[in-house]
Parts: C-alpha cells; sequence; structure tokens
C-alpha cells in the first residue's frame, strides 16, 4: 500500500501529536476534517496504523534492565515455544529470525537477579535447546518511525 504525501503528513501529525483531535489534524492541514477521518480509516484497515496508545517506559514500571536473548528451539516446537514466551509479563517482544537462534526475545528485568530468574524460566521451557543473552548497555536509538514516515510519503511539515 502506497503512502501519498498527504497519508505522510497526517502520519507526521499523529506521532507527533499522538492526543489532538482529527478536527485538530484538519485545521493545521487546511483539509476537510472528513478528509482526515477517511484517510485515517484506510490508514488502519490497510494495516499501516497498528495500534493507538501510549508508549510506556519499563524503566518507570521498576523494570530498568533491558536484554536481548535469543532462543534456539527443538525442531518443530517453535509455536509451542512462541505460546508459552506469551505467558511470561518480562518478555516485551519475540521474533522469529534466521541466524544464530530461532526467536529473538525482548526482555525487561528489576535488576540482573531478576533477569537471570527469567532466563532460566526460558530455559526449562519444553522446546528450548539453549539460550543467548545480551543486555543493553544504552539506548543509542530510540524507537522511531517518523524518518521513515518522512521517507516513504515525502512528507513536508505541516503548517501550523
Amino acid at each position: 500500500m502506497a503512502v501519498d504525501t498527504l497519508d505522510a503528513k497526517i502520519l507526521r501529525l499523529l506521532l507527533e501529536q499522538p492526543r489532538t483531535s482529527v478536527r485538530e489534524y484538519a485545521r493545521i492541514l487546511g483539509i476537510a476534517r472528513g478528509t482526515v477521518q477517511a484517510r485515517l480509516d484506510r490508514l488502519e484497515r490497510d494495516g499501516v496504523i497498528t495500534a493507538y496508545g501510549p508508549r510506556l517506559s519499563p524503566a518507570a514500571l521498576g523494570h530498568p534492565v533491558l536484554a536481548f536473548v535469543h532462543i534456539e528451539v527443538t525442531q518443530g516446537h517453535l509455536e509451542d515455544v512462541a505460546e508459552a514466551l506469551s505467558e511470561v509479563p518480562e518478555i516485551i517482544e519475540a521474533f522469529s529470525t534466521t541466524g544464530g537462534g530461532d526467536l529473538l526475545t525482548r526482555v525487561v528485568a528489576r535488576d540482573a537477579a531478576h533477569l537471570e530468574d527469567v532466563i532460566q524460566q526460558l530455559i526449562k521451557m519444553p522446546g528450548v535447546v539453549r539460550t543467548r543473552t545480551e543486555v543493553a548497555l544504552r539506548e543509542r536509538v530510540p524507537h522511531r518511525m517518523l524518518p521513515l514516515v518522512e521517507a516513504v510519503g515525502g512528507a513536508a511539515k505541516p503548517r501550523r
């Protein structure tokens, strides 16, 4: 699905001012409210917009340790392990991957001892062969989507 310049402008506003109303987006862009709403509906339907809501800080929730855990899985057990991972609250993301492991998880913990406890829980899961953990020291590029939106949509900044 192609994102045109107007879509990109709307997405930019949504990223920069997520709590603003559709009416205000329309005013900023100088277009009809119905046009903005129709574009948002299409972007949702096409899977460009996948969720609304606040981004939460695991550190502010008492989990300042971030680690990436690579998990090697016994052949044929990927779905079972993925389902078991979804039951562990400290796993905030998991991806199937190529390369040195079958799954890559993003894990948060209260401290190093808690991280070890989570890893031990993973190792005990049926179908898990081994894990390899890398602890993040510092975030260098925070999660971002705006540069990608601007690249695919050729978005100019909306007028204020």
